[in-house]
């Protein structure tokens, strides 16, 4: 962190706790060579992997099995011009083990879009990072807040 850039960097931990807070964040993979940003909800296991549910006809279970893939999430108060934002970087994997997809359909999230054949996709944090903008501070010192 820059001294009075306004910002906070946040630990491995406070990121993950903060995450499982957030209803909806945005997972970035590659399609066609460029990259693609879908918005999805989802929830964390007990291991912090990020956990989406989705059809297994869809292009995103195809696009982003084992592949490395970023997920972000945030917190905005415009009024107060503070907010958090939190990415994981990892290693998503379609699960595929039957016990493991037998305990999350009881846990696991719900897809937005329900179909016949669901699967969950598993996002192994491998990076973890996050920010925190405390009170509107900018780099100058200025107070955006109103």
């Amino acid at each position: 962190m820059y001294p009075n850039d306004g910002f906070r960097e946040l630990g491995r931990e406070e990121c993950l706790r903060l995450l499982a807070t957030a209803p909806v964040g945005r997972v970035v993979h590659t399609r066609n060579a460029l990259p693609a940003v879908l918005p999805v909800n989802f929830c964390l296991d007990e291991d912090g992997a990020v956990l989406l549910c989705t059809s297994a006809a869809s292009d995103l279970a195809r696009a982003v099995d084992r592949s490395v893939v970023a997920f972000e999430a945030d917190e905005v108060d415009t009024d107060r011009n503070a907010g958090w934002s939190v990415v994981v970087t990892g290693r998503a994997t379609v699960v595929t083990e039957p016990a493991e997809r037998e305990r999350l359909s009881r846990v696991g999230p719900r897809s937005w879009a329900p179909s016949p054949e669901e699967v969950f996709v598993r996002i192994r944090p491998e990076l973890v990072s996050g920010r925190e903008l405390v009170g509107g501070r900018t780099l100058y010192g200025v107070d955006l807040a109103p």
